[in-house]
């Protein structure tokens, strides 16, 4: 080839090549970024709208609805899902993968603004949002506590010190606080004043509208000068409001402290926030999007270091999640894998070669293709992320087996006493075709695999590509470096461990080792070649043999790891307070203390779900420092919360089992759902089972008696306007502080007038109809009205413009997949109405997509390989002898996750893949000698044993090398590590049986494909002789005529 020849004639060229990779490599280093995963754009669009103290059911038909029909005509969407809860709705687009997110984004924005102008008034411009993945989740999470300092000051501190203090960092997009505990002036009305005094809630609000603000009025010019002109009404003071006259009555003024109490207090609490049961103020710092995790995480625990200086003594700044230094711990975790492999690696081959200048030779293959890999990340803009090292750390055992073959074979030549030259040039030369068929076929495999479809394809693009590009690289440097090293850098005489006799004594004993692994395969060789057929039998028993142990290995879409974080979700009965629910997890708080494994218990009551429920972020101490993993943590926190008695217990966010039932109507679907549930809840491994049809809340309607009410003047809207204020509260102005912060003027009635039905029965609504005194008349609401107690549902979840009912279970004790492919059993044993269907989804639908895609991603490579393969052998046969050993590695792979009680998931079977371009190494490198020994003359079985005793020790070295370089990540230690594990024990298992069938298979198998190639040639030539020798007797009887 002439890039080796070029590479021996000019060495130092050569070497300055790969000192200019190096250099350009490290340079692009540098500068990657790094994340927790691809940076993915998801086609995901999800629309918010506030409809403040509307039911569900209003916000479903006045909001949800219309909402989703309008988007439901953009093009490329591919589900819509929405959740109409209590004064908001939510809805979720899904386009296909093909869809551009901006322009569809656009698109929603457009047909929204076409239906808001038919929503009802008190609904709030609905906000378009894209969906991102998880580099869009708060890089870290901050608790502010104070033992002395009230929440009220820490608020204040919080928005005026802390938070600008972290919006100034770069790479800090935004800081979501939550638990405030807000100042607001607070306008709590006495309704028995205001029908005392004949004066409607509205004229209130008016009156406050119109005093508590500043009216520009122009400007003066007087002379060489300008003078702005304005009218000042805002108030300095919050006792002023006290003063707002609110109406003229008896020729006096009527002020609003006759009819209200202005209280300087707080906003009304919807939940509360502690820290290790201490109250407190948690900041969840986001970052911008082409921000750098880690440096964004480094800036934000420096601001906050530095704000120690300007903070009281007493207040403290704590930061108590950071995702910042999860991946900066796994990053290093997976760096320090790739390390712990290659020096595997390169003692391996130290142990094979016996020399420290080949094993310098072959291992300097590793760090320039790691390095050079980093030039093609740069180029094509990926990042450093947990796929990214990880292909690099499967690499480690790929990278150096085209090195070792390539020395292998020179100190093979030199030992047939060539000089070094020759041998490092024919000896590459010899080799090179058969090094670059195990190249191609191992890009054969990753290509598709960076090609799957799906959205798991968009998350593998950099895994597949950065595998194809290192060990593309490895081929280049294996045909430059390994042979002009080898041309320049002898390896010295015999005595070289003469100053460690030991060694020397110890590489003998492997040696001889070697040797008698050589004997007994030819033993073996030579029995199989003379009983072939035995053992066809025996390789076809053996693999189907291996599909027995299927269903002894569980299956699950990713493997469950430790992260060192629990998330429990509670919830107490539909309709519980606040209250009731805060003292609830307070027992729950109590018997977690417990546990000395819990280093921080982060409390919120009250979420987006209801007031009824309540999270409890539970964050472990290092894994170091703990003898219970977070499986075992979390079935014994189960145990320990079940005594607590009116209490709901689910773990995590996204459980693994998810089914949706979708149909026309809300009773059927509920009984339907409760049906399913009853069955599921029989399979074992069930845990946490709920479904998303819970008890409705109770409720109270107020029904206007339209023939009263229009004798007397009064409509719906009047109703709905007076009531509103006084029970939901209305922001009708703003407070200019001191501080220089705007507050809110909340108008409502106070909590005491807020609890009974007699009470709204009892407010006064102001009639269009005048009195005899000529004042309007005051009408109690009780007289035009009726107040019946019923009942409104939680939450209403739609999907694909239907009602839907979820249901949901986390596992415990069993694999996810294993415990939801018996849930998918009793789903499709489930006879349902006509309209009605239920499907998987999640998890479980994420799982089968998945699977389904790299199963495609198998086919493709296999054909790839075969493509690869037979242009390179120039053959159609020999390349079904080289892809026999694919099988093979199936008996491996399942017996390795079975001894090892791995799951076949999702990074399992990308190492089974993976195995498609490795096992086909060693056949290649067999049939390809075996070739040249028949070219050479040899006979059939000579040249398959001869074959197999040359290529052997290279086998041997490259799957112990693979092996080696394996193992760091088969033992998935450390931060991340379980789920790299699955990919590193599925080849370390695949490797070793495809490798001990093939060496004695694939010899057999070639040839039989001899043999039937030779009878297919003798058959031709025959066919070929009599047809000569019938035309020479036609042609002989011609000329005697």
């Amino acid at each position: 080839m002439w890039i080796t020849r070029t590479s021996i004639r000019n060495p130092v060229f050569a070497t300055m090549v790969m000192v200019g990779i190096t250099v350009l490599g490290l340079f692009s280093y540098q500068r990657l970024r790094v994340e927790q995963m691809p940076d993915v754009s998801l086609p995901f669009v999800m629309i918010a709208t506030a409809y403040p103290g509307a039911a569900p059911e209003a916000v479903e038909a006045d909001v949800t609805r219309p909402i989703e029909n309008a988007v439901n005509q953009v093009s490329g969407v591919k589900r819509i899902f929405s959740n109409s809860r209590e004064g908001s709705s939510q809805v979720f687009v899904e386009f296909r993968l093909s869809t551009d997110s901006a322009q569809a984004t656009q698109d929603v924005r457009d047909k929204i603004a076409l239906v808001r102008p038919g929503f009802p008034k008190d609904v709030k411009d609905p906000l378009v949002n894209r969906v991102e993945n998880e580099n869009n989740q708060p890089v870290a999470s901050l608790a502010v506590l104070s033992q002395t300092t009230e929440l009220r000051e820490l608020t204040s501190l919080t928005d005026q010190t802390i938070v600008k203090a972290l919006e100034n960092q770069p790479g800090v997009a935004r800081v979501d606080v939550n638990g405030r505990v807000t100042r607001q002036v607070l306008i709590q009305i006495r309704p028995n004043a205001l029908t005392a005094l004949g004066i409607g809630v509205d004229q209130v609000i008016a009156a406050i509208r119109n005093a508590n603000q500043d009216v520009p009025a122009g400007r003066l010019t007087r002379g060489q000068s300008d003078a702005v002109v304005r009218i000042e009404g805002k108030l300095k003071d919050p006792d002023q409001f006290n003063r707002i006259i609110v109406a003229q009555q008896g020729g006096g003024p009527v002020y609003l402290s006759q009819v209200a109490d202005v209280i300087d207090g707080e906003k009304e609490l919807s939940s509360y926030a502690r820290i290790n049961g201490r109250p407190a103020i948690t900041l969840d710092v986001q970052k911008a999007q082409e921000a750098n995790i880690v440096e964004t995480g480094r800036n934000v625990r420096a601001a906050v270091a530095a704000l120690g200086d300007r903070l009281p003594s007493d207040v403290e700044v704590r930061v108590t999640y950071s995702t910042a230094d999860q991946v900066e711990r796994a990053v290093d975790r997976v760096k320090h894998t790739i390390v712990e492999g290659a020096l595997l690696t390169v003692l391996i081959v130290f142990l094979f070669l016996h020399s420290w200048r080949s094993t310098v030779i072959t291992g300097l293959t590793l760090p320039i293709s790691v390095v050079a890999t980093f030039i093609a990340l740069y180029a094509f803009g990926f990042t450093i992320n947990f796929l990214t090292l990880m292909a690099l750390s499967l690499c480690i055992g790929l990278l150096i087996d085209d090195a070792i073959v390539v020395r292998e074979n020179i100190v093979r030549h030199l030992a047939m006493g060539k000089d070094h030259l020759t041998a490092a040039r024919q000896g590459t030369e010899e080799i090179g075709l058969a090094v670059m068929a195990t190249t191609f076929a191992i890009v054969a495999v990753f290509v598709p695999i960076a090609f799957m479809s799906g959205i798991i394809g968009r998350f593998f693009f950099q895994f597949g590509l950065t595998v194809a590009v290192a060990v593309l690289v490895s081929l280049f440097v294996s045909f430059t470096l390994d042979p002009m090293l080898s041309s320049v850098w002898h390896d010295p005489p015999e005595t070289r461990f003469r100053h460690l006799p030991w060694l020397g004594r110890f590489m003998a004993w492997i040696e001889r080792g070697v040797e008698r692994v050589h004997v007994a395969y030819g033993r073996v060789l030579r029995w199989a070649l003379g009983h072939r057929r035995s053992v066809i039998a025996i390789a076809l028993a053996s693999f189907f043999a291996s599909f027995l142990i299927v269903p002894l290995v569980g299956t699950e879409f990713i493997p469950q790891s430790d992260q060192g974080f629990i998330s429990l979700r509670l919830n107490t009965p539909v309709g519980s307070s606040l209250e009731y629910t805060d003292g609830k997890v307070r027992e729950v708080e109590e018997a977690l203390k417990r546990f000395p494994e819990i280093d921080l218990a982060m409390t919120t009551v009250g979420t987006e779900d209801g007031r009824n429920y309540a999270r409890v972020n539970l964050k472990l101490v290092d894994r170091a420092g703990r003898k219970r993993s977070q499986v075992q943590l979390e079935r014994l926190i189960r145990e320990a919360l079940r005594p607590v008695p009116g209490i709901e217990l689910a773990f995590g966010y996204d459980r693994p089992i998810w089914f949706n039932l979708l149909g026309p109507d809300s009773d059927t679907l509920s009984r339907i759902a409760k049906a399913f549930a009853d069955k599921a809840a029989t399979v074992p491994g069930i845990a946490d089972l709920e479904t998303s049809d819970k008890a409705a809340n109770p409720a109270l309607s107020i029904r206007l008696n339209n023939d009263v009410a229009s004798d007397l003047g009064i409509d719906v809207q009047q109703v709905g306007a007076t009531i509103r204020p006084l029970l939901a509260g209305d922001t009708v102005s703003y407070w200019l502080a001191p501080d220089g912060q705007n507050y809110e003027v909340n108008v409502q009635l106070a909590k005491d007038h807020r609890r009974m039905a007699s009470d709204l029965g009892n407010l006064y609504l102001t009639s269009s109809r005048r009195g005899p005194d000529g004042q309007m008349r005051m009408v109690p609401l009780r007289q035009v009205a009726e107040l019946v107690e019923t009942t409104s549902p939680q939450i209403i979840k739609r999907q694909d413009l239907q009602r839907r009912v979820g249901i949901y279970a986390n596992v415990e004790g069993r694999p996810a997949g294993d415990v939801g492919s018996d849930v998918q059993k009793i789903a499709s044993a489930m006879q349902l109405p006509p309209g009605y269907r239920l499907q998987a989804a999640g998890q479980q639908q994420d799982m089968q997509e998945s699977f389904q895609a790299a199963l495609g991603a198998l086919g493709l490579a296999v054909i790839f390989i075969y493509l690869i393969l037979a242009s390179q052998f120039a053959s159609y046969t020999q390349p079904l002898a080289i892809m026999a050993s694919l099988p093979f590695s199936l008996i491996g792979v399942f017996l390795a996750l079975l001894l090892t009680r791995t799951t076949l998931n999702i990074f399992s079977i990308i190492g089974f893949i993976m195995l498609m371009g490795l096992v086909t190494k060693n056949a290649i490198l067999l049939v390809d000698f075996a070739n040249r020994s028949r070219r050479a003359g040899a006979s059939l079985h000579d040249a398959l044993l001869d074959a197999g005793q040359v290529r052997l020790r290279p086998i041997l070295m490259t799957t112990a090398a693979m092996i080696g370089g394996m193992l760091p990540l088969a033992l998935g230690l450390g931060e991340g590590g379980e789920n790299q594990a699955p990919m590193g024990r599925a080849i370390i298992g695949g490797v070793i049986t495809s490798t001990l069938l093939t060496l004695v298979v694939v010899p057999v198998l070639y040839a039989y494909l001899d043999r039937w190639a030779e009878a297919r040639r003798a058959r031709r030539e025959r066919r070929d002789l009599r047809r000569a020798t019938r035309a020479a007797a036609v042609h002989g009887s011609s000329a005697a005529d």
